[in-house]
């Protein structure tokens, strides 16, 4: 609890568009604003680069684009991106309710991997680190793949689904892993990595 309370010392700034890491944060108890980065996440697949990398160099990226927000040492940026790899493949946020369709029937009946990369960033502070989780899904009928894309819409959501949705809920069988890490943001992880920075 004293480590809660330290952090009402701090300024902490979420940089992120996401209100699932949003909603992730507020219920871990960390107090934070928001600001949204000025930022392409738009990834091209380059097959020689490891998926642990892809999500560091987004976090950085994102964190780095907020900098200007640093204005004493007790102000902290949070960035975070996720990632979803299948079988050699990034499956990047669809553009189209075709293309939700097409990821999630590759995914179907199979096993993937979430990584979410995080930044923590401060005047002196550049701490960066990486969660990967396994998530396994059932086979997916063709009507329940269409059902969820026309009604979730999940155009937002790397590879097309978010485990929090209805299609999580129907889907997946079991995971190796975060939850909260495929959800956007492993924040049992965060917390250990902020304790270390502020102590």
């Amino acid at each position: 609890m004293i480590f809660f309370e330290k952090l009402k010392e701090y300024d902490i700034i979420l940089a992120s568009k996401s209100p699932r890491r949003q909603e992730l944060l507020k219920e871990s108890l960390i107090p934070f604003r928001v600001v949204q980065p000025d930022f392409s996440e738009s990834i091209e697949e380059q097959s020689i680069i490891k998926p642990e990398q892809i999500v560091l160099e987004l976090c950085q990226s994102k964190a780095k684009s907020c900098t200007h927000l640093l204005d004493n040492e007790k102000t902290f940026i949070i960035a975070a991106d996720t990632i979803v790899f299948f079988k050699g493949q990034l499956l990047n946020k669809p553009n189209s309710k075709t293309e939700a369709k097409q990821m999630l029937q590759k995914l179907s009946d199979s096993a993937h991997d979430v990584y979410t990369g995080v930044c923590i960033k401060a005047s002196s502070i550049n701490k960066t680190f990486y969660e990967k989780t396994r998530v396994f899904f059932r086979k997916l009928d063709d009507y329940e793949i269409d059902y969820y894309v026309e009604k979730c819409n999940p155009l937002d959501k790397a590879g097309g689904y978010g485990i929090q949705d209805w299609i999580g809920l129907i889907g997946v069988e079991k995971i190796d892993g975060s939850y909260d890490n495929v959800v956007g943001l492993p924040v049992s992880r965060l917390i250990l990595e902020l304790i270390d920075v502020i102590r």
